[in-house]
């Protein structure tokens, strides 16, 4: 099989990051499969970073050997086991001595391990494993980064030479736990509030038709939360997921109408319009089997539970290109239409 090209859109989610990892791991290692754009917010920013400074530097064995540095120099921050402890949603014991509402509880555990900016864990894992030099040399492998302007509200993507070290603290600035970061005079939080990730810059800039969704919060949940930590972690996953619902939601109306009035889109003007219609969705998704590997127990060895999580993506690539592979180039694995639009 000639090799594919495909683009990647990586979803943040914490530490679940480890799990976006694993699906790297397997797809690199995969010479059927050639990365051509990647669009990160939050933890799929610093998956991206070090996936395009890996490369530039020994191809996907280097890629793959850079995530490894990266995932292992956050397993051996113990301030980031501590920031994963809170983001991955507040564990019962945490919880147990607040008898108050989700926003609450949520509050104080903000309290608890809000990190000023100076002291921000990140920034020392990054510095540590990411030249951010190869990043910006990297010319095979395009990158778009989201962050979110605390004033305007607005997403900014940072690319080409605009990606250093700040763009990606500020696409993974968490505001309840890390202070803002002040990039050209704005103030910055992360940028899975506006686009978890942003499909634009890849629909926008890119001449790739196959694009690959790596999610790590579930699209669906068999049941409905009844403890309020089970409330405030789907609350969490549905403001972190609506940012990448909406633009799928405006693709597809897109894609219907082009079908519906039976517009021939490989003569339109608007770039955006034939990539609309011919782009071909697949989709890696952590979900709901992500869930057994959020305890306590498995908190207190960051360095296993990364690994689990890696595992989960690793297999779940694996399963992904053992089924759907010999669709790339042909046709997408995702009816948005279908999933997306409500009647």
């Amino acid at each position: 099989m000639k090799p594919r090209r495909i683009d990647l859109a990586l979803q943040g989610g914490g530490t679940h990051g480890a799990f976006t990892w694993g699906v790297l791991d397997r797809l690199l290692a995969d010479e059927r499969i050639r990365i051509g754009s990647v669009s990160g917010s939050s933890a799929g920013a610093m998956n991206a970073v070090a996936l395009a400074a890996g490369w530039t530097e020994g191809g996907s064995r280097g890629a793959r050997e850079a995530l490894r540095r990266l995932w292992a120099r956050v397993a051996d921050s113990l301030h980031m086991a501590r920031w994963a402890e809170a983001w991955l949603g507040a564990t019962p014991g945490l919880l147990a001595p607040l008898p108050a509402p989700p926003w609450q509880a949520a509050w104080s555990l903000a309290q608890a391990w809000f990190v000023p900016a100076n002291g921000n864990p990140l920034r020392e894992v990054l510095q540590d494993t990411i030249d951010f030099e190869l990043v910006r040399r990297c010319t095979e492998i395009q990158l778009y980064l989201g962050a979110t302007n605390v004033r305007s509200g607005q997403l900014r993507i940072f690319r080409g030479a605009q990606i250093d070290l700040d763009a990606v603290l500020a696409s993974a600035c968490l505001p309840m736990l890390f202070a803002a970061v002040e990039i050209d005079g704005e103030a910055y939080w992360d940028g899975g509030y506006m686009g978890n990730p942003s499909l634009l810059p890849l629909l926008a800039d890119s001449p790739h038709l196959d694009l690959m969704l790596v999610q790590v919060h579930p699209s669906r949940r068999k049941s409905v939360p009844l403890t309020p930590t089970q409330i405030l972690d789907r609350i969490n996953e549905i403001s972190f997921n609506g940012s990448l619902v909406k633009e799928l939601r405006a693709l597809a109306v897109l894609r219907k109408l082009v079908q519906d009035e039976g517009i021939d889109t490989r003569h339109a003007r608007a770039p955006l319009l034939r990539k609309a219609a011919a782009l071909r969705v697949h989709r890696i998704e952590g979900g709901e089997q992500l869930d057994p590997l959020d305890t306590t127990g498995s908190l207190a060895t960051p360095r296993q539970h990364l690994l689990a999580l890696h595992r989960e993506g690793y297999a779940a690539a694996d399963r992904w290109l053992l089924e759907n592979c010999s669709h790339l180039g042909r046709r997408g694995t995702v009816d948005i239409v279908a999933e997306y639009l409500v009647d």
